[in-house]
Formats: C-alpha cells, sequence, structure tokens
C-alpha cells in the first residue's frame, strides 16, 4: 500500500475515534482506543443480530410461499 493511501486510512480511523497517533520527528506512533473499539463491536454486534433477524423472516416467508404454489399445483 502506498503511504498517501495508508495516511488516508489512518485519518479515518483517528476521525471515528478507533486510532489516535501521534507524530514526533519522521516516526509516526499509532495506538488503539479500545473502549472506542468496544463500542464500535457492540454497535455491530446489535446490526448483525437486527439483519439476522430479517433474514431469518425473509427466509420464513419465502419457504411459506414455496409450499403454498406446491399445494396449489397439486
Amino acid at each position: 500500500m502506498a503511504l498517501p493511501s495508508f495516511l488516508q486510512h489512518l485519518k479515518v480511523l483517528e476521525d471515528s475515534g478507533l486510532v489516535e497517533s501521534a507524530k514526533k520527528g519522521r516516526v509516526r506512533t499509532c495506538r488503539m482506543v479500545p473502549q472506542n473499539i468496544r463500542l464500535a463491536e457492540n454497535w455491530l454486534a446489535e446490526r448483525r443480530m437486527l439483519w439476522e433477524r430479517r433474514l431469518d423472516q425473509l427466509d420464513s416467508y419465502l419457504l411459506e410461499l414455496k409450499e403454498e404454489r406446491k399445494r396449489g399445483e397439486d
């Protein structure tokens, strides 16, 4: 990865509060911010549960439709 691309990605992580960095001379030191990463992880877990539930509902609905069509053909 080219340095400009890497710095762009780093800026996104810093802007989101997931990473902090400090520059001393020519050296940039980065560290993760654990409490913010946990917040992001919790938010993602909630989204995952929501979408899994929605997809399970869609699956059930589609199976019902398939069964109804089968019964209609008989």
